[in-house]
């Protein structure tokens, strides 16, 4: 599809470079009237931008929302805002990262967007989120997505400059991320679950490139967990194993999914989110 703009033509990969974007990832639920006030604050500040609800997550899950967080570096380069934040109101920063491939993250300094950050290019700038010309007011102790997070988005994607926010900051200085990226030692990895989806399937710190390192198609993988020790293929999809077999794959998104093809591997060996594996 070809648009004109002022007698030129741009395909619609080009006019992405033209459209402010904005994301917001909550835990708030789905239904929540809480995404819909997110989106309208960021329409009312930026009323020409393209803002997406991005991605529920589990309550309070910091863990499981930086992996899925991840997944914003599908989305076209943008401010995306996360607020999973169960330290609301308390002493925590709010912070503003940029990133090296030119996104702005939001959300709380409790680690959740820093994982997503290594997916974007690694972090450029941070900024801790003081000013409040880019907040509304009153500031709700207990609802900063609304009054900082997503006006603050909105504000970026309006075009101020980050350093009009508060201070920077080291990236030392901020909490650390819920989890690292697992690697190989000693002919195995030691890893830990990091988010389990509705089916069942496990999400874990590994990212693909270092599966593919560890082991070839094919291979039989051996799964401890703290009470049991599990056999199952590395393959390429689900259905190269019969329906209620395990089986583990590079998941959609960089990192491992461990599964059952057509069922859930959290409810048959009674695995949790944070669980820890180790793979040989």
């Amino acid at each position: 599809m070809e648009i004109c703009k002022r007698g030129k033509e741009f395909n619609i990969d080009q006019l992405i470079i033209f459209m402010k974007f904005i994301s917001f990832t909550t835990d708030f639920g789905a239904g929540s009237r809480g995404n819909g006030v997110l989106m309208a604050v960021a329409l009312k500040i930026a009323p020409d931008a393209h803002v997406v609800h991005f991605a529920d997550v589990e309550s309070f899950n910091i863990k499981s929302g930086a992996r899925i967080l991840e997944g914003i570096s599908y989305l076209p380069v943008g401010s995306h805002t996360c607020v999973i934040d169960p330290g609301v109101g308390t002493k925590r920063m709010a912070i503003a990262i940029e990133t090296n491939r030119g996104d702005y993250l939001i959300g709380p300094d409790n680690g959740v967007l820093l994982p997503a950050c290594e997916f974007l290019g690694g972090i450029k700038k941070v900024f801790e989120i003081t000013n409040e010309d880019y907040m509304l007011k009153p500031v709700s102790p207990i609802f900063h997505g609304r009054d900082v997070f997503i006006p603050v988005a909105a504000h970026l994607a309006n075009g101020i400059a980050i350093e009009e926010l508060g201070k920077e900051l080291k990236a030392s200085e901020l909490t650390a991320a819920p989890y690292k990226n697992a690697q190989i030692k000693n002919k195995k990895i030691e890893c830990e679950v990091i988010h389990i989806n509705k089916f069942g399937s496990l999400f874990i710190n590994i990212l693909g490139l270092t599966m593919e390192k560890f082991a070839s198609l094919g291979k039989i993988i051996t799964i401890k967990t703290k009470n049991k020790k599990i056999s199952l293929p590395y393959k390429r999809t689900f259905g190269e194993v019969e329906k209620g077999k395990p089986i583990i794959v590079n998941d959609d998104f960089g990192r491992v999914e461990i599964a059952i093809n057509q069922g859930s591997f959290a409810n048959r060996f009674k695995i949790k989110i944070g669980d820890k594996l180790s793979i040989a």
